[in-house]
């Protein structure tokens, strides 16, 4: 190496002027003349890691050092092999900065495949933050610095981001069923995955300090449906979460500015009563006789119960608007018509129980009928 890249080091200390530089190589270019009887200054949340051709001699810690005593017995070996002490010394010192990052990012700049027990396959996007201390300067420097001159958490968060991404991949899919339980979660999910990522770390020299989960959200869509859902679950049953839902149309309709929000407002507010009136008659239309035994809806013209096989004893309809109608009804339920006449089941002289006109054999105890 020429000797325009030779900084000759008489004090060797640094200042970390942005607080986000985690290694600071003295000299940043090439090798450094350290003087004999050099000083060199580690503060209180610093180490200092010499390396003497290419290889990492010792990790000195805080106080004021000089480079010619015996107070750092490695180095004063390095110093008296080759001149004894009668020659500089060609060498670098990393300084590590030993404090605690905090508020370094992560997150998937792609949605991850969930499969939800409850909402099947759902692609989910995850953020949050993560703190990092540097536990171990040799290692650090040796398996992610290397001969950088300044290495800062800009260079590095984005690495260990996607690190924790991948973990997080794999530790949902062990812990969680649903993403309708995350609310109560996120505290108990951050604490595993951080246990689940101190290894990984480790590896590099980095603790762990701690980890926490912002958010985890599905697809606006997903979102919608969820919504949706709590929104039926509140209101009880469906004509009143239509209506609720038009309503909530209506309102973004009628803050539109100008003739176009005017005018889907009126058009939303004329369609309305047709849409609510349909939907409730829907909902009444499609509820069909139910059975007395099991309580489901069967077919209007069942005779018999496709559930439980129990006989059913709706058999006649209201002459005026279709209803079914119980045996010996008089007037119909729905509408008042009066009946002419109630429908005569037949009594089994066996067992007493009612039957259809015309049944040859009772369905209770398999006995002819008279």
């Amino acid at each position: 190496m020429g000797t325009d890249n030779v900084v000759f080091l008489e004090v060797i200390e640094w200042f970390d002027k942005t607080g986000n530089e985690i290694v600071h190589r003295i000299p940043e270019r090439g090798s450094g003349e350290i003087k004999l009887g050099a000083q060199l200054i580690v503060r209180e949340n610093q180490a200092a890691v010499f390396f003497y051709n290419g290889r990492a001699y010792d990790v000195i810690g805080p106080g004021r050092h000089t480079l010619s005593t015996m107070n750092i017995p490695i180095l004063t070996k390095i110093l008296s092999l080759p001149w004894g002490f009668t020659s500089p010394l060609r060498a670098e010192v990393y300084f590590t900065n030993m404090k605690v990052f905090p508020n370094l990012k992560w997150g998937t700049r792609d949605p991850v495949a969930f499969k939800d027990t409850e909402l099947g396959l759902v692609r989910l996007r995850a953020f949050g933050i993560f703190n990092i201390l540097v536990a171990q300067p040799v290692l650090f420097v040796n398996r992610i610095v290397g001969t950088q001159g300044i290495y800062t958490t800009e260079d590095i968060e984005d690495y260990l981001g996607r690190v924790i991404v991948s973990r997080f991949n794999d530790y949902l899919g062990e812990e969680l069923d649903s993403i309708l339980n995350i609310p109560d979660r996120y505290d108990a999910l951050a604490r595993g995955l951080e246990e689940r990522l101190k290894a990984d770390f480790n590896d590099y020299g980095l603790h762990l300090e701690n980890l926490y989960i912002t958010s985890i959200t599905p697809p606006q869509e997903v979102q919608q449906a969820i919504d949706d859902k709590s929104r039926l679950a509140v209101l009880g049953n469906l004509d009143d979460f239509v209506k609720m839902k038009a309503g909530m149309a209506m309102e973004k309709a009628s803050a539109g500015d100008g003739a176009a929000g005017s005018g889907i407002g009126l058009g939303v507010g004329m369609l309305l009563p047709g849409l609510l009136a349909g939907t409730i008659g829907q909902q009444a239309g499609n509820q069909g006789p139910t059975c007395p035994e099991c309580h489901q809806t069967v077919p209007p013209d069942a005779r018999f119960c496709p559930y439980c096989g129990h006989q059913l004893i709706i058999i006649n309809k209201c002459p005026n608007c279709g209803k079914n109608l119980p045996p010996n009804a008089l007037f119909c339920p729905r509408c008042g018509t009066k009946l002419e006449s109630a429908t005569k089941m037949v009594i089994c002289p066996h067992c007493g129980t009612e039957n259809l006109p015309q049944s040859v054999y009772c369905n209770a105890c398999g006995e002819k009928l008279k």
